[in-house]
């Protein structure tokens, strides 16, 4: 279950801190993150192709992401379960949050309505969240295609 303040972040505020489980078996909780940047990204479904995608440019970055003092964390509805599959499948080295209540969707404001097959139904629009090292947020990308996507948040965190 996830833990987060109500509204919506925005570009410049402070980010509320929250809570989410952790593929680990634990929580993770922004607060514990301060002093170091952090990308939260968003993707609408684990063991899809373009969450894949996005999942593996994010994981072969990582050591790029860690040199320039940032942290990766991934975000889906799925459970602990699917995302430790996601993990093991793809050699992720990154945490994955679970957010089945959708209350850090809510307060990243990412759920929106979609066109699946000609059916009208929610589901989070795949975007990324750059937060500085004081835990304000200083970037963010919405409606993301995968491909090419992690590169971009890289030279976005380098320049932090």
């Amino acid at each position: 279950m996830s833990k987060a303040a109500s509204g919506t972040v925005s570009l410049g505020k402070k980010v509320p801190d929250f809570t989410a489980a952790t593929t680990e078996g634990g929580e993770w909780r922004l607060k514990e993150a301060l002093g170091s940047k952090v990308v939260l990204f968003f993707y609408p479904k684990d063991m899809t192709p373009g969450c894949t995608i996005e999942a593996r440019e994010f994981r072969d970055l990582q050591a790029s992401f860690r040199k320039a003092g940032t942290l990766v964390v991934g975000v889906s509805r799925d459970s602990c379960s699917s995302h430790q599959k996601f993990r093991t499948k793809e050699l992720l080295n990154y945490e994955l949050l679970s957010d089945a209540d959708e209350a850090l969707c809510r307060l990243f404001d990412v759920i929106k309505e979609k066109n699946m097959y000609g059916k009208k139904v929610f589901g989070i629009e795949r975007s990324t969240f750059l937060i500085d090292a004081k835990g304000v947020l200083a970037a963010e990308w919405r409606k993301v295609k995968a491909e090419g996507h992690a590169a971009t948040v890289l030279v976005a965190a380098k320049a932090l």
